[in-house]
């Protein structure tokens, strides 16, 4: 693990890989990277524009690159629905999902079908994707992986088990994204539970990319306008956080890396930036039943059931 970087990753030829947000920052290097080593990539995108552009982007960047886009908006599950039945008419199996996409720190609001922003798209249009491409993933070949973005920031809150549709009058902007980043944690967690108790070969694991520059910080500060926090931001990106191309690095690692635990967090050596090592996680994030509470939740709230895994 010492040093690991891109140059590492196993040959992926024959593995098809979905890749969500792929078309900027931390998901676009990932899914690049995956197609160099061979994978065929679906670039899972909520922007047409985008997602079109970083697919003709790559194919240049990669020439041969197996890669294509297709729409995802993980606020609206729906649409979410949509894209799990159209990979499934297209393709037999999964071996890798990357949960990547993600918003941070958002301005309150809410997603399409009303959950507070932050919470749904992080983690509750990802637990949803995870459970209708389930049948897939099962019918890879073993070792099939689901790697979940998390951050370091899930050292912030807790999930509110009393409030998980968050409280627009109490809301604070990066309690919320820490609420959602420990969802995600716990999600893995549960994940990896159930599927050791199915007897799965399935692994379910976590990574971070420490403070890496992406359209994260951006997004929000548009929301924002022209603040001190937006400037800051700015700044963090321009002189202080590291390259896309290293923030991918964990996830990269989590994905295709020989060794890696289910349930393992994967993050940079020195937190905010460095090689992939495994990485701390809060000890709440471990715990059995938070994570089946909200697991039991997250089914009520997409109606997305993963009734074939044992509890």
């Amino acid at each position: 693990m010492p040093g690991w970087n891109a140059t590492n990753i196993p040959d992926q030829s024959g593995r098809t890989a979905v890749v969500t947000g792929a078309n900027s920052g931390i998901g676009y290097v990932t899914a690049r990277e995956l197609a160099r080593r061979g994978a065929s990539v679906v670039l899972a995108c909520r922007s047409a524009a985008r997602g079109r552009a970083a697919e003709v982007r790559m194919r240049s960047e990669v020439p041969g690159a197996a890669v294509e886009f297709a729409p995802l908006d993980l606020a609206d599950l729906a649409s979410v629905r949509e894209f799990a039945k159209a990979y499934g008419q297209r393709r037999d199996s999964l071996d890798l999902l990357v949960n990547n996409a993600g918003v941070m720190a958002l301005p309150y609001g809410r997603t399409v079908d009303g959950f507070e922003a932050q919470f749904g798209v992080n983690h509750l249009g990802h637990f949803a994707l995870t459970g209708l491409l389930l049948p897939r993933l099962r019918a890879a070949a073993p070792g099939a992986r689901i790697v979940t973005v998390s951050s370091g920031f899930h050292a912030l809150a807790d999930v509110d088990l009393d409030d998980l549709g968050g409280d627009e009058h109490g809301y604070r902007r990066w309690i919320a994204y820490g609420r959602s980043k420990t969802a995600n944690l716990l999600f893995t967690h549960e994940l990896s539970r159930r599927f050791a108790a199915a007897g799965s070969t399935l692994v379910a694991v976590a990574a971070h990319p420490g403070y890496a520059s992406s359209n994260l910080h951006a997004g929000a500060s548009k929301l924002e306008g022209p603040t001190l926090n937006s400037r800051v931001a700015a700044f963090g990106n321009a002189f202080v956080a590291q390259p896309a191309a290293s923030g991918a690095l964990p996830t990269l690692y989590a994905a295709t890396a020989p060794g890696v635990r289910p349930d393992d967090f994967i993050g940079p050596r020195f937190g905010w930036r460095g090689a992939p090592v495994r990485s701390w996680r809060a000890k709440r994030t471990f715990d059995d039943r938070s994570g089946e509470l909200l697991w039991a939740a997250s089914e009520k709230l997409t109606g997305v059931s993963y009734g074939s895994l044992p509890r």
